[in-house]
């Protein structure tokens, strides 16, 4: 026997004659955390979904052996039969249904005859639940009661209900606080001591760091090292990841910022299920042209509320006055806020920023359609050439612009929302959390280019739940806390305790 749980070998996976995958090899022990790290379209989720035969055996080559035997997998229910149970980045709840539903779905615990046994199902959700410190959830009440970072500690739920042997935690943190991170890097440890294994593939390299034995990293569907975690620091697994050293992480141009060009007056935005709440409260500030704003703030601060309501995407009442050079404009939806020069890339790319349906270059240049339009028809000739220029500018990875844009890897998806806003030329840019699931090197591409785009003019304002990132990026950072603007600062000599206590000043 070698000791392996589980051993992947020589792992090849095409696309239309494109190797997204070519040989990869990975083992894994009872009890070791591996973390799968590489850059975006590296290939990272396409093993994974590989391994949990969301892609069955015989659509891939190689072998998969489980405690030493051939597994061959022709669903995600043999896979889980077989103790492998995976928690994707996009999260697979049934809004509708109530939490023991989803925590139960397709393993309900049954009466003689058939019927559910909801009293025991209850029962267990709740000591589930109460495992991951989830002690507010009512667990009768439907799952879309409740915001993203408890809707993905219930995804974590349901995969321990299922008795996993091997967990695959696919960015498990990318909608989590602070605290619920901890909760959940605990709960790893807790599993680990139990003899589960895990694989957790994830762009915060310091979880990577804090919960990881071992790292394995793969670049362009290749492997590229497989290191005990002890022999590594996050700069080597940057240097393994991207192929190059980045002794930098936040690239610098000098540059100089013009006169005042943008100004928000008294934002006010209401709660939608509280009316008479603001969850933004009496919210002013300028931008300079050429300018990179930075907002912080911690969760349920207003920040996406903010920019959403200036952009005329919030979806409940607001009131704001909008000024572009001197002049009063009309942002109460987004069309005319596009119209009037702004642009908006927004912190949900699944649900706001892409169309699903469309393919790659569609979604692409989407919000210009306008400008390839020849009486009836579209000049696809003119429509593909931009296509081609913009991928190309952003480096996005695609084999084809044909290509479903669901195909993409989450950073690349992230580049083509990027693409499409900046393709309407606006003059204030607003970037809702534009590199959250996005690897060390394609944020470094988007840094870049925001710095390059602020050179040429473009005022940015950038939300962000990273204060490193803020302060790496920002010229100016304005905090938030409860709705209201608790602070506003020149980044100099700025630090992310100081952006801290602004947050939590109650003065």
């Amino acid at each position: 026997m070698s000791g392996y749980l589980l051993e992947m070998k020589g792992i090849v996976k095409k696309f239309g004659g494109v190797s997204a995958l070519d040989g990869i090899d990975l083992q894994v022990r009872p009890g070791e955390c591996i973390g799968l790290c590489g850059e975006n379209g590296a290939g990272k989720s396409t093993l994974m979904k590989v391994l949990s035969a969301v892609y069955p055996h015989g659509t891939w080559d190689g072998e998969i052996l489980m405690d030493g035997q051939p597994l061959r997998a022709q669903s995600i229910r043999e896979s889980e039969a077989a103790g492998i149970v995976i928690i994707h980045q996009e999260l697979m709840l049934v809004p509708e249904l109530s939490v023991t539903e989803n925590l139960f779905l397709g393993n309900e615990i049954t009466l003689p005859g058939g019927r559910m046994d909801y009293p025991a199902m209850n029962r267990r959700a709740e000591m589930l639940l109460k495992e991951l410190k989830l002690n507010d959830v009512n667990v009768v009440l439907p799952v879309m009661n409740y915001g993203g970072g408890h809707q993905q500690l219930i995804e974590i739920a349901k995969a321990l209900n299922k008795n996993a042997r091997l967990l695959i935690l696919d960015e498990p943190s990318s909608s989590l606080t602070a605290s619920e991170i901890e909760v959940l890097l605990e709960i790893i440890r807790g599993l680990k001591a139990k003899g589960v294994a895990c694989v957790y593939i994830s762009h915060k390299l310091d979880e990577v760091e804090a919960i990881c034995d071992t790292i394995v990293v793969i670049r362009d569907g290749r492997h590229i090292a497989t290191t005990s975690m002890r022999q590594m620091d996050v700069r080597q697994i940057i240097s393994q990841m991207v192929g190059r050293e980045m002794n930098q992480l936040y690239p610098k141009l000098e540059r100089t910022q013009g006169e005042v060009i943008f100004e928000a007056r008294n934002v006010v935005c209401y709660d939608t299920e509280k009316p008479d709440r603001r969850k933004v409260d009496n919210v002013s500030f300028t931008l300079r042209r050429g300018e990179i704003l930075g907002i912080a703030g911690l969760v349920g601060a207003g920040r996406t509320e903010l920019v959403s309501a200036l952009f005329g995407a919030y979806n409940g009442r607001s009131e704001a006055e909008v000024w572009l050079n001197g002049e009063k404009i009309d942002t109460r939806t987004p069309l005319k806020a596009i119209r009037a020069g702004l642009a908006l890339v927004p912190e949900d790319r699944k649900q706001h920023g892409i169309i699903r349906d469309l393919d790659v270059g569609q979604n692409i240049t989407l919000s210009v359609l306008g400008r390839y339009a020849r009486f009836t028809r579209i000049d696809r000739e003119a429509e593909l050439k931009t296509v081609s220029e913009e991928i190309a500018r952003l480096g996005l990875k695609t084999a084809s612009p044909f290509l479903p844009i669901t195909s993409l890897s989450g950073g690349n998806q992230q580049k083509a929302v990027l693409s499409k806003m900046l393709l309407t030329r606006p003059k204030v840019l607003i970037l809702d959390e534009p590199t959250r699931g996005v690897d060390v090197g394609a944020k470094y591409e988007i840094y870049k280019l925001m710095l390059e785009l602020a050179s040429q003019g473009v005022s940015i304002i950038m939300v962000s739940s990273e204060l490193a990132e803020v302060l790496g990026v920002s010229d100016r950072v304005l905090v938030m806390g409860e709705g209201q603007l608790r602070g506003d600062f020149i980044n100099r000599d700025l630090t992310q305790e100081m952006l801290l206590s602004a947050a939590l000043d109650h003065s």
